[in-house]
């Protein structure tokens, strides 16, 4: 399959599976819990099937053997799973559309939790009784029709992209509270591209979770850097999430993109279920921003977060009532505490965080300064506004790299302002396309000293070119002004295939020196390094003078109008409301 013939089926189911919006009996935030569950069925449906003649053949060899096992644990041993028949995506779209059929579906998902214990509590059951309402009982045959028609030849791969696709839509659909299991799949690979996570025998935790989009991301960056299967199986993530229908979502999600991993309904500021403190290589989350209700007497003994301090209130105000529990003020930095506690001693991390972290004084203040100087922060990214569904400022990116310390960029950090690169959705939406992606990470790769990986991109990018059109054929197509306006981005800011410093994009700032790091009261607001780019405008100085002496004339005159408009206007006001 193209991926333009996915983009087509992609749309297409979305649009089809959204008659659930008008028919349904289910709040607007809740109908996407038995699409997702449907998109499984399917999944597992197919998958059984392209490995049911290899589990017959072997059944049938072993039969009255030494050797002899059920087809069960032969399709586990091939597929992962066993799909039991009344869970068959025919025998449930090929019965009447009536009523019943929900509760054909409900007894799909109950034997496959019962055949397959790892999936047990994870597959929405009830919900589609509400998908029968009086009025239109054919509407869950009608929803189920829709996915019959994903091609029976369709891979783990593209079930795992139509699952992202419908999740990314959910988010938008729902908004902030879509924003609470779902981080933007472009964010996320940007982030990924820059960790540049490794495979074979390695442990990667979310701490924050959600759907689990952070892993199924690292799982493809390492299958799209050709990793073996052997070394992406050794490969396992960890996952804590504590609203139990997320949890849900996230073992899907997970089990649709073959990525091993537990995922654990809990409290990360609470409960540590994987003893994290200095156990993992990655780690990566989008955790809630701002959150103030910590206790902070259940936080403040853990070495998770007190290892470079827990934020404090300075001081107890008065008003206070004696038996109220303190909290922490702003719960950021616990989880920029996390993060960095939970590496090993060459782990990596990346965060989303609000902006206002980088800055952020007092007790968070001391933290930052803390970590900085030790020096395991690797790299500041600030995002453009409008990439999040439930945040409309720009957030910034964290990266650490506990091996740092131990290199010759222990007092250095590199900032990257990436406001101005992005691709515009809709009027309320950005995201980052393939290229930009790939753009911004090679500065990552530069600056670390890889110029292998800058050529190579400029030659793909040629490549790109030679067989694109002069025009396109759709908005999809990618002509070759496209492929040069990125080669030319890459050679006009990187001319030697070296990292530089580029003024309004990047700057590897010292801790030391004018400007640097200290100069800058420890902030990490990567606006405050890499400086404006100035647009020459051409003119000369005479020019620039006749030409804003102008503009002011004109100002001037506007003002004059404007009072002379407002005087008639009170005046005939007052004509309309007096008998004059």
């Amino acid at each position: 399959m193209t991926d333009k013939e996915l983009k087509t089926l992609k749309d297409n189911l979305w649009h089809a599976a959204d008659v659930l919006r008008s028919g349904a009996h289910l709040a607007a935030n809740k109908y996407g819990q038995p699409i997702l569950g449907l998109i499984f069925l399917r999944y597992a449906d197919i998958l059984f099937k392209q490995h049911k003649d290899a589990i017959d053949t072997e059944y049938g060899n072993r039969l009255g053997t030494r050797m002899e096992k059920s087809r069960k644990e032969i399709a586990i041993e091939k597929c992962g799973f066993f799909l039991p028949e009344c869970a068959y995506y025919d025998y449930i779209n090929d019965a009447p559309d009536t009523a019943e059929k929900a509760d054909l579906v409900k007894k799909a998902m109950e034997a496959i939790e019962q055949e397959n214990p790892k999936m047990e509590g994870v597959l929405p059951k009830e919900v589609y009784a509400q998908l029968v309402p009086e009025e239109e009982p054919e509407l869950l045959s009608s929803i189920v029709r829709i996915f019959k028609d994903i091609p029976e030849n369709c891979t783990v791969d593209i079930f795992g992209e139509i699952y992202e696709y419908f999740l990314g839509n959910f988010a938008l659909a729902e908004g902030k509270d879509g924003g609470t299991f779902y981080t933007p799949a472009s964010v996320v690979r940007y982030m990924v591209e820059v960790l540049d996570p490794q495979p074979g025998d390695k442990k990667f935790l979310d701490p924050a979770c959600g759907s689990g989009g952070m892993f199924v991301q690292a799982a493809r960056y390492m299958h799209a850097h050709n990793a073996s299967e052997a070394e992406q199986m050794k490969f396992r993530c960890y996952g804590v999430e504590k609203e139990p229908d997320t949890v849900k979502l996230a073992k899907m999600n997970l089990l649709l993109n073959n990525v091993r991993g537990d995922i654990t309904e809990a409290n990360s500021f609470y409960s540590d279920p994987y003893n994290a403190l200095g156990a993992f290589d990655y780690v990566m989350a989008n955790p809630p921003f701002n959150v103030d209700e910590v206790s902070f007497d259940r936080v403040s003994g853990d070495a998770r977060f007190n290892t470079y301090g827990v934020p404090r209130n300075s001081t107890k105000s008065a008003k206070k009532k004696a038996d109220k529990k303190e909290t922490v003020p702003n719960a950021n930095y616990l989880w920029i505490g996390y993060f960095a506690t939970a590496l090993n001693e060459r782990g990596k991390a990346a965060l989303v965080m609000a902006n206002s972290a980088s800055d952020a004084g007092k007790s968070e203040y001391e933290i930052r300064k803390k970590m900085i100087e030790e020096g395991i922060i690797s790299q500041m990214v600030t995002l453009p506004s409008n990439m999040f569904s439930s945040v409309t400022l720009p957030a910034t990116l964290w990266f650490f790299d506990k091996h740092k310390p131990q290199t010759e960029k222990k007092d250095e950090i590199l900032f990257i302002d990436a406001r101005g690169v992005f691709t515009q959705v809709d009027r309320a939406h950005r995201k980052f396309s393939d290229e930009q992606i790939k753009n911004l990470g090679i500065i990552t790769r530069l600056y670390q000293g890889d110029t292998g990986a800058y050529a190579t991109l400029i030659a793909e990018y040629r490549e790109a070119l030679t067989a694109a059109p002069e025009t396109a054929e759709d908005k999809e197509s990618k002509t070759k002004a496209y492929w040069q306006a990125q080669i030319d981005w890459l050679t006009e800011r990187f001319p030697d295939g070296i990292y530089r410093d580029v003024i309004g994009l990047c700057k590897a700032a010292k801790l030391e020196g004018e400007d640097g790091i200290i100069d800058q009261d420890y902030s990490l607001n990567a606006g405050r390094y890499v400086g404006v780019v100035i647009e020459d405008d051409g003119m000369t100085e005479e020019e620039f003078k006749e030409t804003m002496l102008g503009l002011n004339a004109e100002f001037e005159a506007l003002n004059e109008e404007a009072k002379r408009l407002e005087a008639e206007i009170s005046l005939n006001l007052r004509g309309l409301f007096t008998n004059e």
